[in-house]
């Protein structure tokens, strides 16, 4: 595995040196402000930025930069050397517009191509990073609710596994408390009530449903689920082995829905809430040792300086409730000094939806003040928004109830199915199957990676199976494009992985498609920065783009002679890998006929 440097890294370094020959020395290594650009392969706005502080006319140190360029480039030549300098133009009042080489950009696709991982850096290596995503509860069916924390995590955990970290997924199950004593004693008064077989969690919905209605009206039943719950903590066996029923029937459902979703998440990976119930008393006792918690109204909290509420008073983190029990602040503090502890973690992620920032801003602090989580370990909540129905309120069921997330990819599968047959597609009914239901989760999947993280998105099914638009299904017809293209050049007995001519001359749509494919390394690295899987998406949508544009205007099997034809088909085999390797890390299936 070998590391190819971004053709944009180049041009800022050369652009960069250039700058700094015509500069006084205590501004070496000025930025140079090299970006894209629609009047060139890119525009470096760096002399226009820095002339003021010259005392030099931009346009002047602009015109002396570009000369340095210019110098370069034939210095270069006039030593047989294959480097990435530019040409450059002065543009407006002080803008660099600069054009890489063809041959730059030939020997760069040759360069991914050559590599098996296209030339991608592992720069996360040795981190060590936790992800906690999904979190459904025991004993209730996975829902909307748990869409995204589930594709997001899980996106996350591929970018950043990809780019060398050590990740640790844990799924922080809730699998403990109140709602399992009353659950257990509803289900031992009312053995008639089965709910284990085929629809098991639909049967315990229901009876958990009818236990909370118990609880809140039948004060007997309330208080024999009281005593229950103080068995289930005590070790009680009969107790227990329900409470592993409940867990087991409900991890193998949840398994299914993580399996259909194309989710990395394993039973091995589970963290539920009773993992930690024995180590809840030594929190609590360690932060009131500290001086950290401290007795408010009957209960232990702690506060963060600065955190208040409307009315102007300090707000409490509960980590012991008034009647004894411990809630989720002291669960989430055993969880951050296990992780870093045990799992030696250098960061931690907490993918929970937005209504969590204050809870997570304060469960950092206080465990950094009690000495659990080292300055040099980095705890980050990454919030999200809500999915929305079609009246911009949260995605409900017609009567008001929540959607379950099989009924939902149910749906998306469903028109993705209708949406395909009408294309003349030449598949077997067992392949159309496969891709209706690639398309069909991939579309759900899509739609919420493409957005903005924090923002809310409607669940709109027919704008998400669309095949045009900035869709998963677009992209993965892009990709079935690719690998068309290079069956029939296999089929005609057209040669394949020729080396590259950088002698020939670009097109400017492969010339586009060069530089976006060039873009991936940057990208991956802004979304683990950014803990922001949109950029992934937006990068696989524009190269997807550019294919399209290069696929309309350059003829590859038929192109003018065998040079240019291994060009065109170099552009495709590395178009195609670099869509599978972004789908791959969204989650996305890419599958090769559509």
């Amino acid at each position: 595995m070998s590391h190819v440097v971004a053709i944009k890294d180049q041009v800022e370094a050369a652009v960069r040196a250039a700058l700094t020959e015509v500069l006084p020395a205590e501004l070496a290594g000025t930025d140079p402000v090299v970006r894209r650009s629609d009047r060139a392969d890119f525009q470096a706005n760096g002399p226009l930025a820095v002339a003021k502080r010259v005392g030099r006319a931009p346009r002047d140190l602009a015109t002396a930069t570009a000369d340095r360029l210019g110098g370069s480039v034939a210095e270069a030549k006039a030593e047989g050397v294959a480097n990435a300098a530019v040409t450059a133009e002065v543009s407006g009042p002080g803008f660099l517009n600069l054009t890489v080489p063809a041959a730059t950009l030939w020997r760069q696709v040759a360069a991914r191509l050559a590599d098996e991982s296209l030339g991608i850096a592992t720069t996360h290596d040795g981190e060590r990073t936790v992800i906690d995503y999904s979190a459904p509860n025991v004993a209730k069916e996975m829902h909307v609710g748990h869409l995204r924390s589930t594709i997001i995590g899980d996106t996350l955990a591929r970018v950043l596994a990809h780019l060398g970290a050590t990740v640790i997924r844990q799924n922080h199950v809730g699998d403990w408390g109140t709602q399992f004593g009353m659950l257990i004693q509803f289900i031992d008064e009312h053995p008639e009530r089965t709910w284990q077989g085929e629809a098991s969690m639909s049967a315990l919905d229901a009876l958990y449903r009818a236990a909370r209605a118990a609880f809140d009206t039948d004060p007997g039943f309330a208080d024999r689920a009281r005593a229950r719950v103080v068995l289930l903590q005590s070790g009680d066996e009969a107790t227990l082995s329900t409470w592993r029923e409940l867990v087991a029937e409900s991890e193998a459902a949840f398994q299914a829905v993580y399996d259909r979703l194309g989710i990395l998440l394993t039973p091995a990976d589970a963290d539920g809430e009773s993992r930690y119930n024995a180590d809840l008393r030594g929190v609590v006792d360690e932060l009131v040792a500290q001086g950290i918690a401290v007795d408010s109204d009957g209960a232990l909290c702690a506060f963060t300086d600065g955190v208040v509420g409307p009315d102007g008073d300090p707000v409490p983190l509960i980590v012991r409730k008034k009647d004894g029990g411990f809630g989720y602040a002291a669960t989430d503090l055993a969880t951050v000094r296990l992780r870093v502890e045990e799992y030696h973690a250098t960061r931690i992620l907490y993918v929970v939806d937005a209504r969590q920032a204050l809870h997570f801003r304060m469960v950092f602090d206080v465990a950094r003040r009690a000495g659990w989580l080292p300055d040099d370990v980095a705890a980050t909540h990454v919030p999200f928004g809500t999915v929305l129905g079609a009246d911009g309120k949260p995605f409900k069921t017609r009567d008001g109830g929540t959607v379950r997330l099989d009924d939902l990819l149910d749906q998306a599968v469903e028109r993705a199915r209708a949406e395909l047959a009408e294309k003349d597609h030449g598949l077997t009914p067992e392949e159309f199957e496969r891709v209706a239901q690639a398309a069909g989760i991939g579309a759900v999947k899509y739609a919420d990676l493409s957005n903005t993280r924090t923002k809310d998105y409607v669940f709109d099914v027919d704008r998400m199976v669309a095949l045009n638009g900035n869709t998963g299904v677009y992209l993965q017809y892009a990709y079935a494009r690719v690998r068309s293209i290079l069956r029939k050049a296999a089929d005609a007995g057209v040669e394949l992985g020729r080396p590259v001519d950088p002698t020939l001359p670009l097109h400017p749509a492969e010339r586009a498609l060069a530089l976006t494919l060039d873009e991936l390394a940057a990208t991956l690295d802004d979304v683990a920065v950014t803990l922001e899987p949109h950029r992934l998406a937006g990068y696989l949508f524009d190269l997807a783009r550019a294919y399209t544009e290069f696929y309309d205007r350059c003829p590859v099997l038929r192109a003018d002679d065998d040079a240019v034809r291994a060009g065109r088909l170099a552009l495709c085999e590395l178009t195609g890998r670099t869509l599978a390797t972004g789908l791959d890390l969204l989650g996305l299936a890419a599958p090769d006929r559509m």
